[in-house]
């Protein structure tokens, strides 16, 4: 392992050029979706992930009271259960928020954490990142509120429309891993 150079797309240099951050942002979503899954070892598909947290509700270790309007562990599993979506595998960071993003010189100079690495969906990868992007921008982490951003930019950055029900999904599946 090596140091990765340049800094966190969180660090405030970035969030001052929020255009040029989610530019990079999105680069750096398409640079994973264009790598060859074929041979990929790891997958992280909806029915992997909903195993997952099938354990950890029935074991006591999944905690989502606070942040889906009181629903239990159980009650969530059941919902994501009952509305998978459709799925469009990618290569996926599986954590793809900002601080673990590093950028430099105009251009993605690194990712880590990347523990979730493998086989998914697109849209759990651009979930984390619009929650991450509003999260970084309203003040939740680091304090500072910058107005007027809109996290809904990382869209057109991507070239898509957005999927409000992924969205809602994958920050929702997210939930039972917090």
């Amino acid at each position: 392992m090596s140091r990765v150079s340049g800094k966190m797309s969180c660090d405030e240099y970035y969030l001052e050029r929020s255009d040029e951050l989610v530019t990079l942002l999105a680069e750096g979503l398409k640079m994973l979706w264009s790598v060859d899954i074929s041979d990929c070892p790891r997958t992280c598909d909806i029915d992997t992930e909903l195993a997952k947290a099938r354990y950890l509700a029935e074991n006591g270790l999944a905690d989502t009271a606070d942040r889906t309007c009181g629903k239990s562990p159980a009650e969530l599993l059941e919902w994501l259960e009952k509305n998978k979506p459709s799925y469009e595998p990618v290569l996926s960071h599986g954590d793809f928020c900002l601080p673990n993003v590093f950028l430099e010189n105009g251009r993605v100079s690194g990712l880590i954490d990347l523990g979730d690495c493998g086989i998914a969906d697109k849209w759990r990868d651009i979930a984390l990142c619009r929650r991450s992007l509003r999260d970084n921008f309203n003040g939740t982490f680091g304090g500072k509120i910058y107005p007027l951003f809109n996290a809904d930019i990382l869209f057109e950055k991507l070239g898509i429309e957005p999927d409000r029900k992924k969205l809602e999904y994958y920050l929702l599946l997210d939930e039972m891993f917090r």
